[in-house]
Formats: structure tokens, sequence, C-alpha cells
């Protein structure tokens, strides 16, 4: 431990602590902008300058490693004066526009500006004057409220190993940019969106699509419905002012309802029926000699991740369609024919924690049920503001019930949320299929957690299977490379893009820490362990799904609506 004193407090760290994790010991908060405390230490911003005594200069606390005896002073005039020039020259080439931004509220530039009583700036105001890039259907960016903290770089190069943003020029004229061209399409960008979160401001978000959702709301002839992913409900209470997972379901389907939903389903009801589909294609590889190990298909980002930088390891994904896409092709083709609805007429919403899902949505492929399957994708962020927007008080609304035919769920459906809840969900299933056996305890440990790559060996009466899952892309791109090589030992491997699965999502509310993802895996888990069914085979609309419509597993109609293909992308970057 190392003994020093910030601000006249004795403080006691681990030998190795900088000064602005020993500050926050004591209760001292020193402001941050390049500063993330998942990622390592750029010191670049300098806006948590501070003295140590014998030190000339002012210090980053960031960067500062404590030492015995060290005397610090995080608020003398000197230092508030450095800080606040520091955030006035960033002001001077920021543009002001901050109603405008998608960041307004929720931005580290503005809340230090405000908390540093910045009125009025001294320095020369001149915006650079770059355009919007608008190319990919998922992100945008604005170079011009580029801080330069190089936090996105770190996400997408290191945390997602895409390397789709970098560095160019010096000083004045230093840029981050697309690699590879002058747009984000152009590089091997694959709109994860864990760039959104590293982002401190607002120079690069989703692509905001609210007011097409209030158009068709206000269109009589359309019949505006629907799904809802399983690792919203317990992110969107923090959108709300609400505690992580807080927001009854029931609470949640009467405020959309009220926003101009005509019907509310769950994408829970098709990542159960994912699992009937994606578990017996694995039994069917396991049998047939099919093309092993099989990866999981659910997630937009990591499919890009395998089309862009895997193109030789395509076969191994299962040709399964995301629940989000099932639910799209049931929802204009079996639920619209027991609604006795017109599917011309069916406006498909999602609502998703992933910003790739918008990319996904869009994809020419995703039409087997002879229109678009989804029309449009919502960010828990965009439905937040939907409800900020219509002035809801959750405290005060009366529960409402899912529809019929496509809300029916299990606690197998709902831990898709989690990394791991695919591989658990799917182990569920499988050994009551293979065994014929009731699996007396569903809670399959092993499989959970937010650890880059997980791994567990299951014993189906002999046959025994290895699986591993990995989330974020970089751990993804180890057990790839595994495969590629042909050392890998597993038969079944599930991938997630974002860190933490789709509780970290690229759409979810911003979040600057870990800490956060695992709390929402906490509530997720704990959904799972209330729900009276849960294993998706259990799950009654499932079977009357297959019983009148679908008939069995693998079908004609399965593979004619909810399985698909993907393709290597145009360009390479291997």
């Amino acid at each position: 431990m190392v003994n020093l004193t910030i601000d006249g407090i004795k403080v006691s760290v681990p030998e190795g602590s900088t000064i602005l994790q020993a500050a926050s010991e004591v209760g001292i908060k020193i402001p941050t902008l390049c500063f993330h405390p998942d990622q390592s230490i750029k010191a670049n911003c300098r806006v948590c300058v501070c003295e140590v005594e014998g030190n000339r200069l002012l210090q980053a606390a960031c960067a500062m490693p404590v030492f015995e005896g060290m005397v610090v002073k995080t608020r003398t005039p000197k230092v508030l004066d450095a800080r606040k020039t520091i955030l006035e020259l960033i002001l001077s080439n920021h543009p002001q526009d901050c109603l405008n931004c998608i960041r307004n509220g929720n931005c580290e530039l503005q809340d230090l500006a405000q908390e540093y009583c910045i009125r009025e700036n001294p320095f020369e105001y001149k915006v650079r004057g770059f355009a919007k890039d608008f190319s990919t259907p998922s992100l945008f960016r604005d170079q011009d409220k580029c801080i330069l903290c190089r936090r996105c770089i770190e996400a997408c190069s290191v945390i997602q190993s895409v390397n789709a943003l970098g560095m160019e020029g010096r000083g004045y004229n230093s840029m981050v940019v697309p690699t590879l061209g002058k747009a984000l399409i152009d590089s091997p960008c694959v709109m994860c969106g864990q760039c959104i979160h590293a982002c401190p401001v607002g120079a690069i978000g989703e692509r905001e699509q609210i007011d097409e959702f209030l158009a068709a709301v206000a269109n009589p002839d359309k019949v505006v419905i629907t799904q809802i992913a399983p690792a919203v409900r317990v992110a969107i209470a923090e959108e709300i002012g609400m505690m992580t997972g807080e927001l009854p379901m029931g609470t949640f389907v009467q405020g959309l309802r009220q926003i101009g939903f005509d019907h509310v389903l769950h994408t829970n009801f098709t990542a159960d029926l994912t699992i009937l589909e994606e578990g017996n294609e694995l039994l069917k590889r396991l049998k047939e000699g099919g093309t092993l190990p099989m990866f999981t298909s659910c997630s937009p980002g990591w499919i890009n991740f395998c089309e862009t930088f895997y193109p030789d390891l395509l076969d191994n994904l299962s040709t399964c369609k995301s629940p989000q896409q099932m639910f799209g092709a049931l929802a204009k083709t079996y639920w619209a024919e027991k609604m006795g609805i017109d599917p011309s007429k069916i406006y498909s919403v999602s609502i998703m924690p992933c910003v790739a899902k918008k990319f996904e949505a869009a994809r020419p492929e995703m039409n087997d049920s002879g229109y678009q399957d989804v029309d449009l994708v919502l960010t828990t962020r965009e439905i937040g503001r939907l409800f900020r927007m219509s002035g809801l008080d959750f405290s005060k609304l009366p529960a409402s019930d899912f529809d019929s035919w496509m809300g029916k769920y299990t606690g197998a459906a709902v831990i898709f949320g989690a990394s791991g809840g695919v591989m658990e969900a799917a182990l569920r299933t499988v050994y009551e299929v293979v065994t014929g056996k009731t699996l007396e305890d569903v809670n399959f440990v092993a499989t959970r957690g937010i650890t880059g790559i997980k791994e567990a060996t299951v014993d189906l009466d002999g046959t025994v299977v290895k699986v591993a899952i990995a989330n974020g892309l970089a751990n993804a791109r180890k057990l790839m490379e595994q495969v590629r090589a042909g050392e890998s030992p597993y038969h079944f491997i599930e991938i997630m893009a974002c860190p933490g699965g789709c509780i970290g999502g690229g759409g979810q509310p911003i979040t600057k820490a870990n800490v956060k993802r695992v709390e929402r895996i906490e509530a997720i888990y704990v959904e799972d362990e209330g729900l009276p069914l849960r294993k998706s085979h259990d799950n009654p609309e499932v079977k009357t799904l297959y019983e009148e419509f679908l008939h069995e597993p693998l079908g004609h109609k399965s593979h004619e609506l909810l399985h698909t293909h993907y393709h290597a992308k145009n360009k390479k970057f291997l």
C-alpha cells in the first residue's frame, strides 16, 4: 500500500494506483474526457490535471502513479483555471448545437462545461465544417464533434479487433477517420455500435428513425406491431429514471401501447423457436457429419464480422435467421393469418438493444414473407426518447398483457440477452431431446458471466458435446483462428458481438463501464428464475405453431421462412 495526501485527506491505496483512482477512494471527483474505466490510459485531453507537490508542471491524474508521501491538490485556483482553459479550447472548435445533438443531456463535454461555469469563450470559435457520414443504415458520424479522445478507436481495434477507425493528420489537422475510405461504409465496420458507448460526445450515434415510426402510427392504413428483444426490458428502465431491471414487463407493454403500437408481441417467442430450429440443426450436423463447430447466428454484428473477416468459415454458421428476422417472417404470414389481417398493411417494428439490427432488417434476403420481414428497428435508446416525448409516468400506468399467438415465452428465451444465454437455452432443450429425460437443474452456470471466452462439456447420455462462448469480437477472433487452423475441439460455439452479449449492445443506454452490463445480466437471470416455464420446447405457443403451420423443425416451411444464407463481403479485410 502507498500512503499519500489528497486535498488534505490521507489515503492508502495499492501500489500502481493512479491519482484518479486514489481520489475516488476519498470521494473526490476529478473530471475526465479521454479516460474510460475499461480502456487503457491515454492522457491526451488533460482535463484531469492536478498539482503534485515538488512538480513544476500540472500532472494528468488519470496517468500519474502515486508514490509514498505524495501530496496532491485537485482544486487550487491554478488547477481550476487550467481545466477551464482546456475545456474552452475544446469548445472553440466544437459545434454549439447541443439542442440538436443526439447526446443532448447525456454528453460528458456538456456536463463539464456546465460544471466549470463556461458562459463565454475567450478563444476564436472555428468549426471545420465536415459533412456528416450517413453511409451505413446503422450509424452516423459527425466529425466536427470529435474531441480526439480516441476512445472509439480503442473500442473498435482492441475490444472488437475490427480496426474500422484510425487517426489521420497531425496537430490541429488530426482526425479520427474510417480506415480504407472516406466513409464508414467503405471500412470494415461491422456496425456493432460499441464506438457509440465509447464516445463521450455526439461524434457517433445510431441512425435515429423515430420520425419514421411516428409517420407509420399516424397512417390509418397501417397496423403497427412490435417485438421486444429480451435485453431491452432490463435496460429501458435506465432510460426513464428507474433502476436496471425495475420496470415490470406488463407496465412496459402498456407504455408501448400508449405510444401508438396496435399490437405488442415479443422476440422471446422466436428466441424459443430459434432454439428448436438451431438445436435440431446441431443434432443433425452431429449425426450426419455436417460442418462443425456450428456457430450461432443471432448476432448481426457477429454475422457481419464473419462475412468480412472469415468468409471461408460461413458454412460453420447456423442457417437459422436471428429471432428478430424469424419474428418478422412469421408476423406477415402465420400471425397475419391467425389475426385475419392483410399482411401488406402490417408495419413490423422491432425494439432492439443493437444498432446492427437496423442493417440486418434491411438485408435484401430478409423478405421470405413476401414483404420486407421487419420494416423498422428502434433501439432501446430510441424507445426511451419516445417514452419521454409522450410524457408517460410509469409509476401510474396499469399493466397490460402481450397480444395472442406470438407473445408467450420461457426463461430460456429471456437469457438470450446475456452472453452464454443462447448456449444455455440450447443445452436445456438439446439435453431433453437427446436423452428423453427431464432436466431437473436447468442452470448451466459454466456458460454464464462476462468472461471473454467460456467453455463447457455436456454429456448427453454418452454423447459428449464441447461448447464455447465468446462475447466481444476480439474474443471471437481467437476462436475463429482456432477453427481456421483446424484445431478447434468444440462442437458448438456461441458468439455475441458485444461485450456481455445483447445487454451491452450498441443500442442500449449509454454506459461507460462493464459494471452496468453485469447489473443487466443479473436482472436477466432473475427474470428467468421467476418464470414458470424455463425450457424453449415447453412454450405452448411454439408447440401450436409447429402443429398448425411449420409441422416440424427443419421442415420445408421452416427452411422457407426461418433459415437463410450469408455471403462473403465484396471487400476483404483479412
